[in-house]
């Protein structure tokens, strides 16, 4: 997974240009307390189909770049969106990890009315962390990343299925980014985390591609989870903030989608961001109670299947297809 950092922190990258820079007084979206309801259309989102995805790629076990495990699922994941999408791009590369080793990265990118100028993206990572770093136990052995990884993933499958059965006039982007997790928690390589978006940013899969803007799962299953404004995504994003919020809240989502302020974290958004300048926010687990500020689970055996609930699964899933489908 990435790394927090901190409100009051100053984070400095060498050789960045353009981008997203941390500020210590934050506001929230002036909007992002609207109580009238604002959805127009509503599309279901089947919260037991999510739960499933979810599971199916837990079952592969670890999904660690380089393994068996992480190819099998790779065209397990490939064939469901290639029977959805209009078009499905793949991005294959490799990369250096912080621990010098190589690795295979694959992206997958799930177009849906690829001929429309006016588009958002979806994203999630859907490989898993090699090492248990924050366990007691078996730290050297990689995780099921059941809620870090896969929940996002599980979400977008469900939302391809709902793209392909109820017609929408925008276009979408179902993206999912590999060799996201494989990084230094510790912070002392730059840029560690995050290989498959990283590679995006500077390789797009279809040349001057552009979005209105993006929304990133990630940690989106845990029961009770909360999600606040993300550091990057509100200094940089804020009005997308805004309309998922309101999303949230005219549903009755609100306990999840809360007004609270997370901090900062590196993930795959702040490299879309940093490289193509499309706003894009990230919805993420916050635990208040943890030095991590991410729930106990995170980066420990723990997260497996009893780190997801159906309930938050429906939350995030139906606010995502309530703002794809009123935009």
């Amino acid at each position: 997974m990435k790394y927090l950092i901190l409100l009051l922190a100053v984070v400095i990258f060498s050789g960045c240009n353009n981008e997203p820079k941390p500020v210590e007084n934050i506001e929230y979206p002036e909007d992002s307390t609207q109580t009238e309801p604002i959805i127009k259309k509503s599309v279901e989102f089947n919260q037991e189909n999510a739960y499933l995805y979810v599971q199916s790629q837990v079952d592969f076990g670890p999904r660690v770049p380089g393994t068996k495990t992480h190819l099998e699922c790779y065209n397990y994941l490939l064939k469901h969106f290639q029977g959805l999408a209009d078009t499905v791009f793949v991005q294959n590369t490799t990369a250096v990890t912080f621990d010098k080793k190589t690795i295979p990265v694959k992206n997958i990118i799930a177009a849906f009315n690829p001929e429309q100028k006016k588009r958002i993206i979806i994203c999630a990572h859907w490989d898993t962390r090699p090492f248990a770093d924050q366990d007691t136990k078996d730290q050297d052995k990689p995780i099921l990343g059941a809620n870090d990884g896969a929940s996002g993933v599980g979400i977008i499958m469900e939302i391809a299925n709902v793209l392909r059965q109820n017609k929408i006039e925008i276009g979408v982007d179902l993206i999912l980014f590999d060799a996201e997790d494989w990084g230094d928690n510790l912070g002392r390589v730059e840029d560690s985390y995050c290989l498959g978006s990283q590679h995006w940013g500077k390789n797009l899969h279809q040349a001057n591609y552009k979005a209105d803007f993006g929304i990133l799962l990630d940690m989106v299953g845990a029961p009770n989870a909360i999600f606040g404004f993300e550091g990057y995504s509100l200094k940089n994003a804020s009005h997308v903030i805004s309309k998922v919020w309101d999303a949230a809240n005219s549903a009755g989502y609100g306990q999840y989608f809360q007004n609270v302020n997370r901090g900062y974290v590196t993930d795959d958004h702040f490299y879309m961001m940093k490289h193509t300048n499309i706003p894009v926010i990230n919805i993420i687990d916050f635990d208040a109670s943890t030095e991590s500020n991410f729930g106990k689970y995170w980066h420990t055996h723990d997260d497996n299947m009893d780190a997801i609930d159906k309930k938050t699964l429906k939350a995030v899933g139906q606010t995502m297809l309530n703002v794809l489908y009123n935009y």
